[in-house]
């Protein structure tokens, strides 16, 4: 018989494994189009990061292109066609750009390519990340032209100015093909920050005629004004004389670089944040309510800690504005502090056949001394730049 071991057997406790996230995947959208979008983006920005980007330049660049053909993809055609094209111009310039305005490539690819687009205003051309930081615009051919024409003065310009300007950042342009349809799409950087979002909006042309907001558009919740309502708003922006001067050269010198182009009907784009209102209609709770999202960080930090347990802290107005070229404070003698968003926008427009037939046409309507929107380049930029200095304080 054998006898029985005074001992017991030790028994292993099971493993303790630590649960891991599950990689961030690829957002898709319902909408086909801004689906190949964000695959393309993604595979770009990742081919992009294995090529050793020049010092210089070279005016090859600005020809470039890269594309991509997938046939027959049916893995999941609820998303995405079974017949697609991508092609992203001249990628080695926008990368240079981006950096030139310091947004880096993996933040960036993940604020638009993980997450859905969410559509700005009723026209379905316009989109933003889910961040609030870039801007995703659907463009024609025309404008395609109009960037390829102006894309190496354009890249010169920033680079020079060391990123300082109020004209659009932008970060990239692409054509998407489905179904043999060609469309375009055109990244920029949101001018409005996410944090202090306005509470008044103005598109400004400097010109009267017609430039009122139309009823439907005062029944939006964050409508866009015109230059006649900001006439009787009586509004002023009050940003000190030394701000001022500072903006005036500022927006001097990017008008004379868009005549240079024969750009015109471009606008002003005025944000309005109303700093104790904004205080008001956030809870302490959301002010702590700035995760992950926000930074556009991944899901872990370098200990392999959750980041949702480590809340952003909201930045003060002021840093706010130091960290946004588009972002200013008021003066402290201002009556209501507020936040100024300044930004040039609608630059792609030529001042062609089109624009003169427009002008003739407009002309003869209301007469030669109205102050139309559609006039030669040089006088648009001067009547833009008068009417600047005028409601500047």
């Amino acid at each position: 018989m054998s006898s029985k071991s005074n001992h017991k057997k030790k028994v292993k406790s099971p493993k303790k494994i630590k649960p891991v996230k599950q990689k961030l995947k690829l957002f898709r959208s319902e909408n086909k189009l801004l689906s190949v979008f964000m695959w393309g983006l993604n595979y770009s920005i990742e081919q992009l990061s294995h090529v050793e980007m020049p010092v210089m330049l070279l005016p090859g660049d600005f020809k470039a292109y890269s594309k991509i053909k997938v046939e027959n993809y049916y893995f999941n055609e609820e998303t995405l066609p079974g017949h697609y094209k991508y092609k992203e111009y001249c990628p080695k310039v926008f990368k240079k750009l981006r950096e030139c305005f310091e947004i880096d490539d993996d933040q960036f690819k993940q604020s638009i390519a993980f997450h859905p687009l969410a559509q700005y205003g009723d026209s379905g051309k316009f989109f933003v990340s889910r961040d609030e930081r870039y801007m995703v615009k659907i463009i024609d051919s025309y404008d395609v032209e109009t960037m390829h024409i102006m894309l190496q003065d354009y890249h010169q310009y920033v680079i020079e100015n060391k990123g300082v300007t109020l004209l659009p950042q932008y970060l990239g342009m692409y054509r998407i093909t489905i179904n043999h349809k060609e469309n375009y799409i055109l990244v920029m950087r949101n001018v409005f920050s996410a944090m202090y979002p306005p509470h008044k909006k103005y598109d400004l042309k400097g010109s009267s005629v017609g430039r009122v907001a139309r009823d439907e558009e005062k029944a939006k919740e964050l409508p866009t004004f015109k230059d006649n309502d900001f006439t009787n708003d009586q509004r002023k922006l009050y940003v000190g004389e030394d701000r001022k001067i500072k903006i005036r050269d500022i927006l001097t010198r990017d008008t004379e670089f868009l005549v240079k182009f024969r750009i015109m009907d471009y606008s002003l784009l005025l944000g309005i944040h109303d700093i104790e209102r904004g205080q008001k209609e956030k809870s302490p709770e959301d002010e702590e309510d700035y995760i992950d999202e926000v930074d556009g960080s991944s899901d872990e930090n370098a200990n392999g800690d959750d980041v949702d347990d480590y809340p952003i802290i909201k930045p003060s107005p002021a840093e706010v504005c130091d960290n946004n070229v588009y972002a200013i404070n008021c003066s402290t003698s201002c009556a209501v502090q507020e936040i100024y968003y300044l930004a040039i926008v609608g630059v792609l427009t030529q001042y062609g056949t089109r624009k003169k037939a427009a002008h003739m046409a407009k002309t003869a309507k209301h007469g030669s001394g109205a102050e139309i929107t559609t006039v030669h380049h040089k006088q648009y930029a001067e009547r833009f730049m008068a009417f600047v200095s005028r409601i500047l304080e």
